[in-house]
């Protein structure tokens, strides 16, 4: 997913006066216009977007200056609870936001620190100058200023000034995540003699966590949540001693024969062990394992989740659960039945069918549910509901309001009609009652058998095992969206990006998107509880589209996705959410940057322990989109950075390597030029592979010459580039050690092709199994390659 950078970059704070202008960074050489006219920026309306957090023009990935429409800016405004509707609402709004930033004793809602972490500076630099305590303004409401810095230097106790300090001191309590409360100390609160303000030092000793800031002053009282981090996310020792390997792959594509049709959590299981016994892989990344929807039909994408909290449960695998092993000879019979129906497809190379193998499945579930349970099986389930929290409960309502009620996407759903408070969602959950139970069990199961597989993962002597993969969003009609509406800009806006070199339209990714003023006001707490769970079970971490952590491009019902506009996130407090969830699992994390990105956000991701992601296929020198132009050597890559040859969203690489991807556009009907133009491209895109593939003496050019004679050998020698990268980890695709040609997920296509449904085959299209994976010769000559 590729980004373009805006023109400007709003500070942190949804109600920060302060802009700055960020173009020295872009290489783009298009058009004269680089910022925005003096007449613009006085313009109450560019004004009043600026300090919300709205970006009024960017640079597209040519350099051409784009300035924001008018229109385009009072929606997103709108749908931040901004009303620009109007001249006089536009001057209402801005009064309001300055009356908001005149009267706050505190900065924000969401104050972030960052210190050395547990094992000090990870960047292990012992010439590094000791930062200076942390800070934070209290602002004297009297004060005709508003202000917003986060931290202010020491004042100087000399300096003239002529504000009216007064007598009455403020007091300031810390109170600790683990509930210890820090009283502040009279001589850590200096009065700055300029403003009347003061300036609260905080203790050199705060432990990292999440704490809560409680300040009395002047008759006011403020709280915030005081987010202490590790300045860098450190590498974990298996990382930091030696370059890393691993897989990557579909899970659900992996089947065995115990499977229901669609691969499981057990597969993954055996197949994460087998991947460290028999191949020497130190990772494997799968697809996210979000939750999805509790009945058929269900959203093959696993990148449209219905929660991001929770996970999906379509993955369980019902022999693994304890109290299988104690059905009753009739219910063992029964369960075992129902896999009979859909094992038969376990075979099939043919798309699978996640409905009918979830169908089957459920209906087995139900069966072990109502087995009976240990005491001590019984005390683990509710100790597991306890650490859900509410969160559990919400999301169990929603699935059965939807099982019950019907999809919320049908005519006259009961989504626009109901939400948590309604009196017909309660009486729902008691009529009820089993089902929720029931599906709150299945969150219980699949938390089981995902850490069952990262166990089996990490004992078999992985590094990191899993490399969970976190989507940008949810679906607008999800459980997410309907409990807790108030967290993100629905109905209004949807997320995307603009067009670039590879979406001429632009993208709308049709979710909505996180509402920034909701994340500061709560402490993040939304996003620190789904990065909590996502580290629960992995030793990594992959952030799909890892800009959304600086802006998301907001798109405007009705617009189409070239009219958006930029809206700001706070970076500094997620990346401190990931520093603090990361070091706690001792693990990583790691950002898809692909496209065009700004050079200071990828300094900020690296300077902040964040690895970037640089795939073979589109590593041009000088980022050049021209297909005939030099791949750079591997020696060019970035450190600091997971590199791979291919991604999900191209054919695997044999296929590639063949054109399957212009077979399948121009069958699609996909393409906006002629195909023989595309085609063309596409074969000088693989002549200058397969040069530098010859250039660097890793390819002969009689193999070049001959790529259908020689495909595993040319895909055997672009991964042994990736062995020359500087790069921390690699990654290799399972479909390349096992020569698949089928495409995984064509992007641009819903109906047209089934996406996210296609088996793991080898080269002749026939079913690869997950017991047969690390037995396949052409699986592990890959990874001999892998291993150098």
């Amino acid at each position: 997913m590729s980004e373009q950078t805006p023109t400007d970059v709003p500070t942190q704070s949804p109600v920060d006066t302060k802009t700055t202008t960020d173009t020295a960074d872009h290489k783009g050489t298009a058009g004269t216009q680089r910022t925005e006219s003096a007449e613009r920026l006085a313009r109450p309306l560019i004004r009043l977007a600026k300090v919300s957090g709205v970006a009024t023009s960017y640079i597209d990935q040519l350099g051409t200056y784009v300035e924001i429409d008018d229109d385009v800016l009072v929606n997103v405004l709108g749908a931040l609870g901004v009303d620009a509707t109007s001249d006089e609402a536009i001057a209402r709004s801005q009064a309001a936001i300055e009356e908001e930033n005149s009267k706050r004793l505190l900065p924000s809602s969401t104050i972030v620190i960052t210190v050395d972490g547990p094992d000090g500076d990870s960047d292990g630099d012992p010439d590094a100058p000791t930062p200076s305590p942390a800070t934070i303004r209290l602002h004297r409401p009297e004060t005709a200023a508003p202000v917003t810095d986060t931290a202010a230097p020491a004042p100087d106790p000399d300096a003239p000034g002529t504000a009216d300090i007064p007598d009455e001191e403020p007091t300031v309590t810390i109170t600790l995540e683990d509930g210890t409360e820090l009283r502040s100390d009279p001589a850590d609160i200096l009065p700055d003699f300029n403003s009347g303000d003061r300036i609260l030092t905080l203790p050199a000793d705060l432990p990292i966590g999440y704490h809560t800031l409680h300040v009395e002053m002047a008759e006011q009282t403020a709280d915030a949540t005081l987010i202490v981090a590790p300045r860098r996310i450190a590498l974990p020792e298996a990382v930091r001693t030696r370059q890393r390997w691993g897989w990557m792959t579909q899970m659900y594509s992996v089947r065995s024969r115990d499977s229901w049709g669609v691969g499981d959590y057990g597969d993954l299981k055996r197949l994460a062990a087998d991947a460290a016994a028999k191949s020497g892989a130190n990772f494997m990344l799968i697809n996210p394992v979000h939750a999805g929807a509790p009945i058929p039909p269900l959203e093959p994408s696993p990148y449209l989740p219905e929660s991001r909290r929770f996970l999906n449960v379509t993955y369980i695998r019902p022999q693994d659960v304890p109290e299988y092993a104690d059905l009753s000879p009739a219910d063992r019979e029964r369960v075992d039945a129902l896999h009979a129906r859909v094992a038969g497809r376990n075979d099939d190379p043919n798309p699978m069918d996640l409905n009918v193998s979830w169908a089957a499945k459920r209906e087995a579930l139900r069966l072990i549910f109502d087995a009976p349970r240990t005491p001590e099986r019984d005390r683990a389930f509710e100790e597991f509901k306890r650490h859900a929290g509410p969160d559990l409960d919400a999301f169990a309502t929603w699935c059965v309001a939807f099982e019950v009620w019907g999809a919320p996407w049908e005519p006259d759903s009961w989504f626009d009609r109901t939400n948590r408070e309604s009196p017909e969602v309660r009486a729902l959950v008691e009529e009820h009652r089993d089902l929720f139970e029931f599906n709150r069990w299945l969150q219980w199961i699949a938390d089981e058998q995902l850490t069952a597989a990262q166990s089996a993962a990490k004992d078999a002597g992985m590094a990191l095992g899993l490399m969970l993969d976190m989507a940008v969003g949810v679906h607008a009609l999800g459980a997410d969206v309907w409990w807790s509406p108030e967290r993100f800009a629905v109905g209004s806006v949807t997320v995307g990006c603009p067009p670039d070199f590879y979406n001429q339209q632009g993208q709308d990714w049709g979710q909505p998107p996180f509402n920034p003023r909701y994340l500061e006001r709560t402490g993040y707490r939304v996003y620190r509880e789904m990065v909590h769970s996502i580290f629960a079970h992995a030793g990594a971490v992959r952030i799909d589209h890892v800009l959304g952590l600086f802006r998301l491009w907001w798109i405007p019902r009705g617009r189409g996705a070239k009219g958006g506009a930029y809206v700001m996130y706070d970076h500094d407090a997620m990346l401190a959410v990931l520093a603090i969830e990361a070091t706690r699992a001792n693990g990583m994390v790691i950002g898809e940057d692909l496209g065009t990105v700004p050079d200071y956000v990828r300094r900020i991701l690296a300077d902040r322990g964040v690895l970037g992601t640089d795939v073979e296929w589109f590593a041009r020198v000088d980022d050049s989109p021209n297909a005939g132009d030099p791949y750079k050597p591997p020696t060019d890559y970035r450190r600091q950075a997971l590199a791979s040859v291919t991604t999900h969203d191209l054919p695997p690489t044999a296929g590639y390597l063949e054109f399957e991807h212009v077979a399948l556009r121009e069958r699609l009907h996909l393409l906006s030029e002629p195909v023989e133009v595309f085609a063309a491209s596409a074969r000088a895109e693989r002549q200058a592979m397969l040069d530098r593939l010859v250039e660097d003496g890793r390819l002969s050019a009689e193999a070049a010459a001959d790529v259908p004679g020689h495909e595993q050998e040319i895909v055997e020698a672009m991964h042994a580039m990736l062995t020359a990268t500087p790069s921390l980890l690699r990654q290799a695709a399972l479909v390349d050690g096992t020569g698949q040609h089928a495409t995984v997920n064509q992007p641009g296509t819903s109906d047209q092709y089934p996406n996210w449904r296609i088996p793991l085959q080898n080269a002749s299209g026939r079913v690869v199994h997950t017991d047969e994976v690390f037995a396949d010769p052409r699986v592990l000559s890959l990874a001999r390659v892998m291993n150098n």
